[in-house]
């Protein structure tokens, strides 16, 4: 069995349009264990909500897996068929949508969605689906449940339409719940008030989660790991305190310059300049290259890899990559040993005298020997 509980490894997927093919998730790799928090923050149509749907396998008609694999509890479920799928969702994994007002049928009552979930994954019989609707609708806040089965989504607010929303994935008790901009639609109170039920719901029942969003503030104080997105790609990855105090990738710190601050009142929030990558003319080389003041020649022409930059800390950024480099050169200038420098930057001379990285001990890095 898998030590984790879910493990995507270079993951693809892409859409098929009449202009040509969006790729829109290109070679997403990351774990989850069980009772983790995974945040994944990026722009609209950085391949954040693409990823999670990949792992739903919930993609439009035109879409498709074109590559890696998703594995739970150690089996590849892409390689799963509908039925097999069909057990997989809601059971084993759970989703929250961005509008629980398109989400939920306006023409049945809460209780009747709530008991189909229910009754299709579970051995219960109609009342004890019943009773077991009204005591999610309680475990997640909602006044009056008894009541509120009876209702229609258009009869509810907004925060308690995302109550529900929540009571329906946990209803039968998922290892994993992807919440998808699961506070978008709702007023900053009741944002905190669903963040912090989710806080407690995934302690008290210690499932895992990923929490999807484009704002860093709302997964600041949520998650284990943070995973920023740019062009269908991972820039960075790390702990909060990785991500929020020593970002080491041009875009995580253009996302967290227009975070509005207590601290700069008086100042200008500073957006990132440019406008999102065209997913159907990708670059050559960085994908944030056209936005990045910071940009290099090889930016254009190679794309970066991601790499170790702290403990639990990696980055996708042709700039750590020669700052590492520099590091190296130091070393062999301070007289310490080729295999030293390897072992501490990941770069090495070649037999031509050429800097190569070629690090020791890495197993995400999917390659190395990459020439400067």
């Amino acid at each position: 069995m898998s030590e984790h509980l879910l493990s995507v490894k270079d993951l693809r997927t892409s859409f098929v349009t009449d202009n040509g093919e969006v790729h829109a998730v290109n070679g997403v790799s990351f774990n989850l264990d069980r009772g983790k928090v995974l945040g994944i923050v990026g722009e609209s149509g950085s391949g954040k909500s693409v990823t999670a749907y990949s792992i739903m396998q919930i993609l439009a008609d035109n879409g498709r897996i074109a590559g890696g694999s998703v594995e739970y509890k150690g089996q590849d479920i892409t390689k799963w068929s509908a039925r097999q799928m069909a057990g997989f969702r809601g059971k084993c994994c759970s989703i929250i949508f961005q509008d629980p007002m398109t989400s939920l049928n306006p023409v049945f009552t809460i209780g009747n969605q709530l008991e189909e979930a229910i009754l299709l994954h579970t051995n219960k019989n109609k009342a004890q689906a019943k009773e077991r609707a009204i005591e999610m609708l309680t475990l997640v806040g909602v006044n009056e449940p008894a009541k509120r089965v009876k209702q229609y989504p258009y009869e509810l607010s907004g925060g308690m339409r995302q109550r529900v929303m929540i009571a329906m994935a946990l209803a039968c008790e998922p290892d994993i719940l992807i919440a998808d901009e699961p506070t978008t639609a709702l007023d900053v109170t009741i944002q905190a008030q669903i963040l912090e039920l989710m806080k407690e719901l995934q302690q008290k029942l210690g499932m895992a989660i990923i929490m999807v969003t484009h704002d860093l503030g709302v997964i600041a104080t949520m998650c284990d790991e943070i995973m920023v997105m740019y062009g269908g790609r991972v820039c960075e990855r790390g702990t909060a305190d990785d991500i929020f105090y020593n970002p080491r990738h041009e875009y995580t710190k253009g996302l967290l310059r227009s975070i509005p601050s207590t601290e700069r009142m008086k100042e200008r929030l500073v957006p990132i300049a440019g406008n999102p990558i065209n997913l159907l003319n990708m670059p050559a080389g960085c994908a944030f290259c056209a936005r990045c003041d910071r940009a290099l020649k090889v930016c254009l022409d190679y794309v970066p890899m991601e790499r170790q930059v702290g403990e639990d800390h990696r980055a996708a950024c042709w700039l750590n990559d020669l700052a590492l480099k520099d590091e190296a050169e130091k070393m062999i200038a301070a007289g310490q040993s080729a295999e030293a420098v390897q072992a501490a930057t990941g770069w090495v001379k070649d037999e031509n005298g050429q800097w190569v990285f070629d690090p020791v001990i890495n197993e995400q890095e999917g390659g190395s020997g990459n020439e400067q």
